[in-house]
């Protein structure tokens, strides 16, 4: 068991608030508004255009932490549904492409809306119309993701029945199965915007959820909820004609890195190769880091969005006391006698994850592969999507240029038309 005096790598930044924490402007102007210009997390499918007027106007209503998420994703709505409208109408004038790129943009909104976690019924609200409309861009383009009701054979009675995943699958099959595991705000209406790129590989993405976030049927609150989660899931991939079970990686992202560290040891059998992206597996859940995550790199409370994956609801404090629990140390996990083919990747500086998860999972079980971005933050971008995607081209005998790939996911506008000026005459 590691010591609970443990001194962090980042220890001597903890107590270093973050300026984007300040208010909603701030986290827009010193954290978001680059990714948002560059199309990428959390802005997939985004246009930075599109939430220019949405920053205004929280700035004028001084939202900051702590956030009344009702109120914070009522703002959010108008702007929207302003879009999805110019969507179909493009889609009544056959504008396939346009309708596909302004119902994408609306999406996107509605997901900043519902970020980080699902807190309120507003959020609910805007949770389910940003996955309606992010299907309806994807029906119209020729490779559309679709989603599929898996069932949860392995599930608890007080558990849902199905498990919603996004696929899609190259023409070419039986298909490699690239499994993509969400983190905490992340979900599969925007982790599917991998899925294009693997399929020109000839590999089927599957994405879903973990437990506590998103559709998840799993019980966020049981610590092997997961393990049922993806027994109910591998189950499902061995009966797909178009799926070659004999070719299955997983790879998660942030926080689905926890689950996924667990599936490999737990179905290591039945897996080619496991990515834990700036996941983590004990330090985690320690009270010492969970007690500064709240003013660091994250964008909101970390602690308290962690609380509500982990089944805690508003209780913060019953997290910190008893979130060790799912320590995958001190369960045991990470000294079991299996671990499929398992690769770390993280940024050292990292203020969500302490790296030091990773130097202790490769102190204890199985030998593992690792890969540190030095001097960088959370999950090390961009240098580990270009780490990741060598490793997985080794393990599925794929050749090809990871930048190729990576080209394709940073969202561009095509239709910068102007018509968005009519979101800000919505009401506002």
């Amino acid at each position: 068991m590691a010591s609970t005096n443990h001194v962090f790598h980042i220890q001597d930044n903890m107590k270093t608030p973050a300026k984007h924490h300040e208010s909603f402007q701030m986290l827009w102007e010193t954290k978001w508004k680059k990714p948002a210009e560059m199309g990428v997390y959390p802005f997939m499918f985004g246009a930075a255009r599109d939430f220019e007027p949405i920053v205004e106007e929280m700035t004028k209503k001084g939202m900051k932490e702590p956030y009344d998420w009702d109120a914070y994703a009522t703002v959010f709505i108008p702007y929207a549904e302003a879009l999805t409208k110019i969507g179909e109408r493009a889609e009544a004038n056959n504008e396939k492409s346009k309708a596909a790129e302004f119902y994408h943009r609306a999406s996107a909104i509605y997901r900043i809306a519902r970020f980080p976690v699902i807190r309120s019924p507003v959020q609910q609200r805007c949770w389910s119309a940003g996955k309606a409309v992010f299907l309806r861009a994807q029906a119209l383009l020729p490779y559309p993701v679709t989603e599929t009701q898996v069932p949860h054979t392995h599930r608890l009675p007080h558990e849902g029945t199905h498990i919603p995943v996004y696929t899609l699958c190259p023409d070419a099959r039986p298909a490699p199965v690239m499994v993509i595991v969400t983190g905490l705000d992340g979900y599969r209406t925007e982790l599917a915007v991998w899925a294009e790129g693997w399929r020109a590989l000839g590999v089927a993405t599957v994405i879903l959820e973990i437990p506590g976030t998103g559709d998840c049927p799993a019980d966020g609150s049981d610590v092997r909820s997961s393990d049922r989660l993806f027994s109910s899931l591998l189950d499902w991939i061995d009966l797909q004609d178009s799926l070659d079970s004999k070719k299955v990686c997983v790879w998660g992202f942030s926080t689905g890195g926890y689950h996924t560290i667990r599936l490999a040891h737990t179905h290591a059998a039945r897996l080619a190769g496991v990515i834990a992206l700036g996941g983590g597996c004990h330090f985690m859940f320690e009270r010492a880091w969970l007690d500064e995550v709240d003013h660091l790199e994250y964008p909101f409370d970390l602690a308290g969005s962690l609380a509500w994956k982990f089944g805690y609801g508003a209780e913060v404090e019953k997290f910190k006391a008893e979130g060790s629990r799912f320590s995958l140390l001190s369960d045991g996990t990470l000294d079991g006698p299996e671990c499929a083919r398992l690769l770390l990747v993280n940024g050292t500086e990292d203020e969500i994850f302490p790296i030091d998860d990773y130097y202790l999972a490769l102190m204890h079980g199985r030998p593992k592969e690792v890969r540190f971005v030095e001097g960088i933050k959370h999950m090390g971008e961009p240098a580990s999507f270009g780490i990741i995607l060598k490793w997985l081209y080794g393990v599925l005998e794929i050749k090809a240029n990871p930048m190729e790939q990576l080209k394709k996911l940073p969202f561009k506008l095509r239709y910068p038309t102007g018509e968005e000026a009519e979101v800000g005459s919505n009401g506002h």
